[in-house]
């Protein structure tokens, strides 16, 4: 488990983070880096027209009409995750998202390591609806539940932020943390920490820590823009005792 000293090195990582992304004075427009995310090392994953360096996961061609207006549209595009054509290890993700109805339901992907099986070999942050149960929005899906509801409604765009480290993955949603999970206190197959059952039939312990991230299609209209992504390097490291 991280120390307090180092989970507060962690929270103050977050919280510069959160300040260049959210409330930044010189806000980018829709799919472009700030010159302080630029130089804070941020990468922008998708630049509103072109999905280059993008693949479905099971290898079938992006369907056409996936880019609408600016924005990813997951449903329909031809596989099941649409996936970054580049694998990361630690690293921080942002995007916006929004959904088409309530109960609309997508996620994000990560470190998946075989695009056969992104389910079983990666781990979700929810996109879905608003709660505070092992699928809501935030969650890690399965795995640990939304702490708080920080979403907003149907039609309202909401920016998601995850965090990965070595065993650790934090999702915030809205600015809020809303889950964390330290991969490491699951090592157990198909059980969480406190006995109770989970669906991975391998110890999420033993999972890749270095993988693919990606879009999930879930059969509903949900929106994606704004997807950077920030690969941690030695230096700013917090280290798990």
């Amino acid at each position: 488990m991280p120390s307090s000293q180092n989970r507060r090195s962690l929270s103050a990582a977050i919280a510069i983070t959160l300040l260049l992304l959210v409330v930044s004075p010189t806000m980018a427009a829709d799919n472009q880096l700030t010159a302080a995310e630029q130089e804070a090392g941020w990468n922008l994953l998708f630049d509103g027209e072109s999905l280059a360096n993008w693949k479905n996961n099971n290898g079938k061609p992006i369907a056409e009409g996936a880019v609408q207006d600016g924005t990813i549209n997951t449903h329909g595009v031809g596989g099941y995750v649409l996936v970054y054509d580049q694998e990361f290890a630690d690293f921080e993700f942002t995007c916006d998202v929004k959904k088409g109805k309530d109960d609309a339901n997508s996620g994000v992907f990560l470190r998946v390591s075989d695009l056969a099986d992104p389910v079983m070999t990666g781990t979700e942050v929810q996109v879905y609806s608003s709660g505070t149960g092992l699928t809501d929005f935030g969650a890690i899906y399965d795995l640990v539940p939304a702490s708080k509801i920080a979403t907003k409604a149907a039609g309202e765009w909401n920016n998601l932020l995850i965090r990965c480290e070595g065993p650790m993955i934090s999702s915030f949603v809205n600015g809020e943390l809303v889950a964390e999970l330290n991969c490491d206190d699951f090592d157990q197959p198909g059980l969480r920490p406190d006995g109770t059952k989970h669906k991975f039939s391998r110890a999420i312990k033993d999972f890749a820590r270095k993988g693919y991230v990606g879009l999930q299609d879930h059969g509903d209209d949900v929106w994606y823009k704004n997807i950077k992504l920030r690969e941690i390097d030695g230096d700013e490291q917090t280290k798990s005792n």
